[in-house]
């Protein structure tokens, strides 16, 4: 591997653009909050479409339409592995990080509520209850390699729950965070964006460009008319990419496939998608630490205590209750690590604070407690060793 491409794995490989633009907003909106300002909200000259205002800040541009991919990519990773020879194809795979998810989100989603009750804020604060229910990928599945090792069990077992995480997450984004009055007719715009993503499949189109550029772009369209966010535009068109995964192949969940489609977008898309997210950290991290507020605290305690609290208690009822199993090697003492792992909010955290709460002081001190979700490493290492858990 050329030394470049070397360097571009680490970075990948490490989210460091992830880490750097976190590092970045934040260091820039305290040194220089009006530079910050002047620089997220500046205007980007777009073609003239009635889907669009007169002129798009650049923080807009990248919330609705730029991270449109990165959904795109988190959908892909749950549909591949819901195909045949995925781990959530079978259901006995399938149920427990199914449920350890289900149980990851519902514990901090009442934490939170209860929270914002008992300060006599629920009115105010109460509409921010899915923040801590989303598990950020890439820092937990860090935290988790370096405690478990490469090859523990409980390393795969957490990306199965994180994938399912996020294809709850997905409908939770849909169905709670319009961002305006839903109009379901504009959705029949999107069905028509499906039909012809098939039409094109039925054709034997190959490019995975013909169906992001031509039904990709009618979804997006039909999602911001609808009042759904634009962002979630892409997911319809992603089940309809060619995959070649079939119940004859059994294609192993993650095997690099020739001239697949779905593979394929996720292999050119990656790396965009990386830098993306970094862009989008700058821009949306960027909040004085005198933010800290009521919102903080409850993101924080709601992410680092409920997630490992739900994740392990479902998992035991799943296990003693209803039969299903851990994966081989995997202790129930371990399953409360992979918890407290899961509790790195971030990425989908900060996403869900934009839309929950308008800007301000509030949304400002929600975005604190989704960064500062990044305590939950602590106490997974701290856990890890009051289990004496050793890595593999």
């Amino acid at each position: 591997m050329k030394p470049i491409s070397r360097l571009a794995h680490f970075i990948s490989e490490n989210s460091l653009l992830l880490i750097f633009g976190t590092a970045a907003g934040l260091a820039w909106a305290n040194l220089h909050s009006a530079s910050y300002l002047a620089f997220r909200d500046a205007l980007i000259p777009l073609p003239r479409l009635s889907v669009l205002p007169a002129g798009i800040t650049l923080h807009d541009f990248v919330n609705d339409i730029l991270m449109a991919f990165f959904f795109a990519i988190a959908a892909k990773e749950v549909w591949a592995a819901m195909l045949p020879g995925g781990p959530l194809n079978h259901f006995r795979r399938a149920a427990t990080p199914v449920l350890c998810a289900v149980g990851g989100m519902t514990a901090p989603a009442l934490i939170y509520v209860a929270g914002s009750i008992l300060v006599g804020q629920f009115a105010t604060l109460g509409r921010g209850w899915a923040i801590p229910c989303a598990t950020d990928v890439a820092f937990s599945f860090l935290i988790a390699r370096a405690v478990f090792g490469r090859h523990h069990p409980a390393v795969p077992f957490l990306l199965l729950l994180a994938i399912a995480d996020d294809a709850l997450g997905l409908i939770v984004l849909a169905a709670f965070y319009p961002i305006a009055p839903v109009s379901p007719l504009w959705l029949l715009g999107s069905l028509g964006a499906v039909l012809l993503s098939l039409a094109l499949r039925n054709r034997r189109v190959h490019s995975f460009w013909w169906y992001i550029l031509i039904p990709g772009t009618i979804s997006w369209i039909s999602f911001a008319l609808s009042g759904l966010h634009p962002a979630l535009g892409l997911l319809p068109i992603i089940p309809t990419l060619p995959h070649g995964r079939t119940v004859e192949s059994q294609v192993h969940w993650g095997a690099t496939l020739k001239h697949n489609t779905l593979d394929e977008f996720e292999s050119w898309w990656s790396r965009p998608v990386e830098v993306i997210l970094g862009l989008f950290a700058m821009l949306n991290a960027g909040v004085a630490f005198s933010a800290l507020g009521i919102p903080t605290y409850l993101v924080v305690v709601a992410l680092v205590v409920g997630k490992p609290i739900g994740i392990f208690c479902t998992g035991i009822l799943s296990t003693r209750g209803l039969g299903f199993l851990l994966p081989e090697g995997l202790t129930k003492r371990e399953l409360l690590v992979v918890g407290c792992a899961a509790g790195i909010g971030f990425t989908v955290a900060l996403f869900v604070c934009t839309v929950a709460f308008h800007p301000g002081p509030v949304q400002d001190a929600a975005k604190m407690g989704a960064l500062a979700s990044a305590l939950a490493c602590l106490t997974t290492v701290l856990v890890a060793r009051i289990v004496k858990m050793r890595p593999r």
